[in-house]
């Protein structure tokens, strides 16, 4: 029997298994998934009763909240393609993202009318602009905030389309499982931003290779605290849907609201980025909730080291794995669990293990590998790019069959991620190929010198990234933002600290005490940002 995969099934199963449950959570709001399901199947009536029709691209530009989760399932349900826009993101560049993509709907959280203003006289070919119902809670809609009468709006409000319209009867028999379900549009820290396309049977198949590796059951609590732009939220609205568990959205991350929703609706797991933990270990309001109910946290996104493993894990009393993937890979590749094969580890040595990149999860398969395609020696010296297939890589990047092309060969998807691994299969990622460092012909891992930063008792959060040197030809240079509360280092007593760790020439030449560090919509650092000042205008060498 061939039935086609499609993340549609799980929120048929969720609602024919757990109707009456509470699935999802947002500020004031509680749905049951019998309720989820009928707003899902409204709105994607709703869509087609627009003019939506299948394979048109319809944009959110939203914070996380119950709507932009119901986008998930009703667009694809519509026969259509969700485009998650990343809210960080200016005006010229969401207009650069829908013109490419043509889009042909915008729906948008009220706060970002001053932004859908900008660019929608140049951006051609659409035709349904919807304001969604929000307010300003941090986890979600609390007040519906009024907007100006504008002829190019749709005078109704998104409540209201759904109620004009009549709960749509899926048959996810009729799907192609091989058509575009979403498409997500990369950082462009590398380049221009791409738009990546992930499939019904892709997201399908994440899902269950996800849940494989770190299994949930109904009783799931996931607190969504990565930004659902943000190439699913790694993945959350389809994992958390097939398990039957409890979906709360969080609109903004702010580290004590995330304290105090994880004891009032005992969220059992969630993920961060490096610098959302840091935050979260940090905040002064740590000890004052109960966080007991937590099993895991998940850390992705950017490197993590030891330190701030072993911090999560004291702060928050609970297991701390990192993982790895790209939003060409739906996106999760490997997390860092402990394997049974390992057992008699050390503390340490486990905390080490689980700030690794880690090992592929079912249904993937990675390489390290030299510029010929050929593995390097696993024996976490020999440096190569990962590499990975699975049906968990993209499709493509739409309408650039020569990105495509230069991504993916040969059958392999290559990341850009330059890494150690080891006879257990475990990846550790040294740095990007555009952050290392060349002095004097010596590579010097970012990574590597930003980990024993890291492990500093006053440093809060760091990067290290290459500047031009006269002798060198370029030379490490830090970046620091200490603790408020910890006596503050000299310059010269913190390149000292890393002296007795590494090697003298990854000490960097320089280290430079910022109040905080630029960082992209998801809480990431933003390298280019504090490397480009210091290249601009040379030729020697261009970064990403």
């Amino acid at each position: 029997m061939f039935l086609p995969l499609t993340p549609l099934r799980f929120l048929k199963r969720a609602a024919w298994e757990y109707g009456p449950k509470i699935g999802v959570v947002c500020a004031e709001q509680r749905f049951t998934y019998s309720q989820f399901d009928a707003r899902v199947r409204r709105l994607s009536t709703a869509l087609k009763m627009g003019g939506i029709r299948p394979g048109d691209r319809v944009a959110f530009l939203s914070f996380n909240c119950h709507r932009l989760l119901e986008g998930y399932y009703a667009v694809p349900q519509a026969g259509a393609i969700i485009l998650p826009l990343n809210v960080r993101l200016s005006a010229d560049e969401q207009a650069a993202i829908l013109q490419h993509s043509g889009a042909r709907a915008v729906f948008f959280a009220p706060e970002f009318l001053p932004v859908v203003e900008q660019f929608r006289d140049r951006v051609k070919g659409i035709e349904w602009y919807v304001a969604l119902d929000s307010g300003t809670a941090l986890g979600g809609p609390a007040s519906p905030r009024s907007l100006p009468p504008a002829r190019w709006i749709d005078s109704r409000t998104y409540e209201q389309l759904l109620a004009e319209a009549e709960p749509d009867q899926r048959d996810y028999t009729a799907v192609d499982e091989n058509a575009i379900a979403e498409l997500f549009y990369t950082s462009g820290s590398t380049g221009q931003p791409k738009g990546v396309m992930l499939s019904h049977r892709t997201l399908y198949l994440h899902a269950f290779y996800v849940l494989a590796s770190l299994p949930q059951l109904d009783d799931a609590v996931e607190l969504h605290t990565i930004p659902l732009f943000h190439a699913n939220g790694w993945g959350r609205p389809q994992t958390i849907t097939l398990a039957g568990g409890r979906h709360v959205m969080a609109k903004r991350f702010d580290p004590s609201w995330v304290l105090e929703t994880i004891e009032r609706e005992k969220v059992t797991g969630f993920s961060m980025v490096p610098t959302m933990a840091a935050a979260l270990v940090n905040c002064p309001d740590l000890g004052k909730y109960d966080v007991s109910s937590l099993r895991h946290i998940f850390l992705g996104g950017a490197a993590s080291s030891p330190a701030l493993v072993r911090a999560v894990e004291r702060a928050l009393g609970c297991r701390c794995y990192v993982g790895y993937g790209l939003t060409e890979t739906s996106p999760v590749l490997s997390e860092a669990r402990i394997k049974s094969t390992l057992a008699g580890l050390t503390e340490e040595q486990r905390i080490e293990r689980q700030a690794m990149t880690g090992y592929a999860i079912p249904g993937v398969e990675m390489r390290v590998c030299d510029a010929e395609g050929r593995d390097v020696p696993r024996d976490m010296a020999h440096v190569g790019e990962i590499l990975a297939r699975s049906d968990v890589v993209m499709d493509g990047y739409w309408n650039d069959a020569e990105a495509t092309r230069g991504a993916i060969s040969d059958g392999w998807l290559r990341t850009g991620d330059m890494a150690v691994w080891d006879e257990h299969g475990y990846v550790l990622i040294v740095d990007r190929k555009k952050d290392i460092i060349i002095s004097g012909g010596e590579n010097i891992s970012s990574i590597e010198v930003e980990k024993v930063l890291a492990a500093h008792p006053a440093v809060y959060e760091c990067a290290v990234v290459g500047v031009p040197d006269p002798k060198w030809g370029e030379a490490p240079k830090a970046f620091v933002s200490l603790k408020p509360d910890v006596p503050a280092p000299t310059e010269e007593a913190l390149k000292e600290f890393v002296r007795s760790r590494l090697a003298g020439f990854k000490v960097p030449k320089s280290i430079e005490f910022l109040d905080a560090l630029p960082k992209g919509a998801t809480g990431k650092i933003l390298k280019r940002a504090l490397r480009e000042p210091y290249w601009a205008g040379m030729d020697k060498r261009v970064h990403g």
